[in-house]
């Protein structure tokens, strides 16, 4: 097994560096190539590190989530393995353990933080001994690889439910969806969540996913909605409630160009700062904060590196175009496009959007979640747009969407070549340019932006990152 282990590493590697002279990210294709010589290659890598296992997995804010985590993790002196970029089926998962293995099949690390896919929650689990389940939210997301959300969950539950007791959980205490699964594994869990917000809402448009008790049926009641199902609930028929949390964040408030708020945990309460407006943003440092936490990482250290965290691949990431700023975030579900809608709007000055739509399978075949989506939001809101450019397989789709939404058709353009698009885009009259791509169109937009902007931050809003 030490000779097969040690080809499948050297393969991968080579694998690696193939794909990256080619022109391609690599992130998936030497776990591929590894499992195919050494099937047990994640099970033997996995077992060496020192410490602990955190997997972290839901519908938004994974990627996002992972990486605060293994920044505070660096930053307390350990050595981190995780699969940073967001590849997070099984095979990338792999693939972020032969990166940082040697030859021998020797792996130097004290945390692996791994990023993973819903649907792929059973194999990983089944290959590792996570100390940490992270789960961020559950949401209606690509119906034709995912199915309905009760069986994802149900997928999910019977995999934790496979784990030793001396795993926890660490849970959004605001979706019901996520909070029911202490109660049906058994196993112990930390809560986070926001209350007292400005931003909190009454009553909730958005379409939600959890309006039923998760236990008995009955209707839920909220006190209040953060977006989507998520906020402060309680079922009048049974027990089940929010949970009470460990983690809380009080207070919010958005300036300028960060978000702030107060935390309150067991041994006290401190300031959290974070570079990205946005709901979102907030649930993802919270979730990181919680694990640190239970890690035993000094709060200090933790507080720090969430406030100088920076976003990674396609999660609003930040470029220059001719001193104009220009964000880059991945959109893939109705409700990780509202909120990203919702803060796009609360941007100021004149913006030029591009929205690229694409229909392969990791994106979806089915595009009618585009019609959940509030675009009527850019409709209502029109006056702080110059352009829409629509791009992607399914340009012409997108472009009725915005005028349906009451979008001036004027201001409506569809260019299929994704080059010109973002030239057209880049070059528009307003201050700032937002791009909002499905998955297969993320990293050719990006190649695309690193060829004519300069990579780096720009002095005016941050969107919030939600995958």
């Amino acid at each position: 097994m030490g000779f097969r282990l040690s080809a499948a590493i050297l393969a991968g590697k080579a694998a690696a560096r193939l794909s990256r002279a080619r022109g391609y990210r690599g992130t998936s294709l030497p776990g591929l190539v590894a499992r195919k010589i050494c099937p047990a290659a994640l099970k033997d890598l996995s077992a060496q590190v020192r410490r602990d296992i955190i997997v972290v997995s839901g519908t938004n804010g994974k990627t996002t989530t992972t990486n605060m985590i293994a920044g505070v993790l660096e930053d307390a002196g350990y050595k981190v393995i995780v699969n940073r970029e967001g590849s997070n089926m099984i095979s990338g998962v792999t693939a972020s353990f032969v990166a940082n293995s040697a030859v021998s099949a020797h792996v130097d690390c004290d945390y692996a933080v791994l990023e993973v896919d819903e649907a792929s929650m059973p194999a990983v689990l089944e290959e590792t001994t996570p100390k940490v389940v992270l789960l961020t939210n559950f949401f209606r997301d690509q119906l034709d690889r995912y199915w309905e959300l009760d069986k994802i969950i149900g997928v999910i539950n019977d995999s934790i439910q496979k784990l030793k007791q001396s795993t926890t959980l660490v849970l959004n205490a605001d979706d019901p969806l996520v909070a029911q699964l202490r109660g049906k594994t058994g196993l112990p869990a930390m809560f986070y969540g926001l209350s007292g917000h400005k931003l909190a809402r009454k009553t909730n448009t958005q379409t939600r996913e959890a309006k039923f008790c998760p236990c008995c049926g009955f209707a839920l009641v909220y006190e209040f909605f953060n977006y989507g199902q998520l906020g402060t609930y309680y079922c009048p028929n049974c027990v089940f409630q929010r949970p009470e949390l460990q983690v809380e964040a009080l207070g919010t408030v958005s300036k300028s160009n960060v978000n702030c708020c107060r935390i309150r945990y067991k041994k006290g309460e401190a300031s959290l700062v974070i570079q990205a407006l946005g709901l979102y943003n907030l649930y993802n440092a919270l979730a990181a904060f919680t694990v640190g936490l239970h890690l035993g990482i000094n709060v200090r250290t933790i507080l720090s590196s969430l406030k100088k965290y920076q976003p990674v691949f396609g999660r609003m990431e930040r470029f220059t175009y001719k001193r104009k700023p220009v964000y880059l975030n991945l959109v893939k579900n109705p409700t990780g496009f509202n909120e990203a809608l919702a803060a796009l709007c609360d941007a100021e000055g004149k913006k030029d959007v591009f929205i690229a739509v694409n229909d392969n399978y990791a994106d979806s075949r089915d595009i009618s979640w585009l019609w959940d989506v509030d675009f009527e939001l850019l409709g209502r809101e029109h006056q702080a747009f110059e352009t829409f450019i629509c791009s992607g397989r399914r340009a012409e789709e997108m472009a009725l969407r915005l005028k349906y939404a009451n979008v001036p058709v004027e201001r409506i353009a569809v260019n299929n070549n994704m080059r010109l698009a973002i030239e057209q885009v880049l070059s528009g009259p307003a201050q700032a340019c937002y791009l909002f791509p499905t998955y297969t169109a993320l990293w050719p937009a990006h190649k695309i932006l690193e060829f004519l902007a300069v990579k780096g931050n720009a002095d005016d809003q941050r969107m919030p990152s939600v995958s």
